[in-house]
């Protein structure tokens, strides 16, 4: 039977959406496992809490946006666009000459034109329409033929600056936080902080993007449990001691941790860490609502899952490789077990479009992780 910790969180009881169809009105999620029911099907296959879910999370949680190399050197600049077909937030960052880095609008805020187009050098932000420009921290510095306009420049004539975090040589953003990011990821550092996670670097060329045909919850839903393993990934129920399988529940988050087998891949852990002494072939990390941080002995899979709409997702796949190791994206698997859950996902969304399903049940044991994200997604879409 597998070992189970659960640090519990607040009771997320009752969903009351106001303004949408009747029949959405209420969605509950019982703080008792072995009483709860799951989302229902509605929840996955309507626009209209998908909608709900963009405005009431998505805007104000964690969003992985690019590796530090993205602006390396100091004056430059990386537009992006934070979730496209879902915020549609036009964002640039930036390195200031200092070397600090920002995350800005990438709106002129005379007339609302794109500033930067592509990643490019510069010393300043200039806008191509009328001739605004701003300094790479997103201050206003000059703008032509406004001689004479009262009470200018504002405050509201910069660049607005988004809360931004480096971490691990990545930069993650949110337009609106509700939670600081060091909370959100200290549990992890918490786990495998002895790791040499300060000689991680990205490999581009292991790097992928999938596109599935699915809800994002979905695909969320099924990381969230081990219980599928033996069913659809043969290879990996090959490494790993299953029947050891564990789970851990944070506020925000929970981990899985695999077991592996005699002569499997394994970390060496130091003594004084709770894994001492154990062979471990990988920690899975999820942190609310779409960050999945998989560490092996190698190095660390980044998994982004990035709604495009309420039926369709990218997962954005990021290799950082631990200075000394090699890594081989065959060898490893990890290719092969995505396509399986993407091929298991897409069958979940097509089943949930029949009006013989509604809402099934939680096994106790082995689906506390997405027990704990429904109730997550009933408590901040309340």
């Amino acid at each position: 039977m597998p070992r189970l910790q659960e640090i519990p969180c607040s009771n997320f009881i009752t969903l009351l959406s106001p303004n949408l169809h009747a029949h959405m009105a209420k969605i509950s999620i019982d703080p008792d496992i072995r009483k709860a029911q799951t989302l229902p099907a509605a929840f996955y296959r309507e626009k209209a809490w998908f909608d709900l879910t963009r405005d009431k999370i998505f805007r104000h949680f964690w969003h992985y946006v690019a590796d530090t190399t993205a602006i390396e050197t100091p004056q430059s600049l990386y537009p992006f666009t934070l979730l496209p077909g879902v915020l549609d937030e036009p964002l640039v960052l930036s390195k200031d000459i200092a070397g600090q880095g920002y995350c800005l609008s990438n709106v002129c805020t005379h007339r609302g034109k794109i500033l930067v187009e592509a990643p490019a050098n510069r010393r300043l932000i200039s806008c191509n329409y009328h001739g605004r420009c701003f300094n790479l921290d997103g201050t206003f510095k000059s703008m032509p033929e406004f001689a004479g306009v009262e009470n200018f420049p504002s405050a509201r004539d910069h660049l607005a600056q988004i809360p931004m975090e480096e971490w691990l040589g990545m930069y993650f953003v949110s337009p609106n936080p509700t939670q600081t990011f060091g909370d959100m990821m200290a549990p992890i550092m918490e786990r495998v902080g002895w790791m040499p996670l300060h000689t991680l670097r990205f490999d581009p060329e292991s790097s992928r993007d999938f596109l599935v045909q699915s809800n994002w919850a979905l695909y969320c839903d099924n990381y969230l449990e081990g219980f599928h393993i033996p069913f659809v990934h043969p290879a990996l129920n090959q490494a790993i001691v299953f029947d050891q399988y564990e789970y851990h529940l944070f506020s925000h988050g929970n981990l899985q941790v695999g077991e592996a087998k005699a002569g499997e891949p394994s970390f060496d852990i130091p003594e004084g860490y709770p894994d001492f002494g154990r062979n471990i072939y990988a920690y899975y990390f999820w942190v609310f609502p779409n960050l999945m941080f998989n560490f092996y002995p190698w190095g660390l899979s980044l998994n982004v899952v990035e709604p495009l709409n309420h039926k369709q997702t990218r997962v954005r796949f990021r290799t950082y490789v631990f200075e000394g190791t090699a890594f081989a994206r065959e060898k490893n698997s990890i290719d092969e077990t995505e396509l399986e859950d993407e091929a298991v996902v897409e069958s979940v969304q097509q089943g949930i479009q029949s009006d013989f399903y509604d809402r099934g049940r939680y096994s106790p044991s082995m689906e506390q992780g997405v027990h704990h994200f429904h109730r997550l997604l009933s408590e901040y879409l309340n």
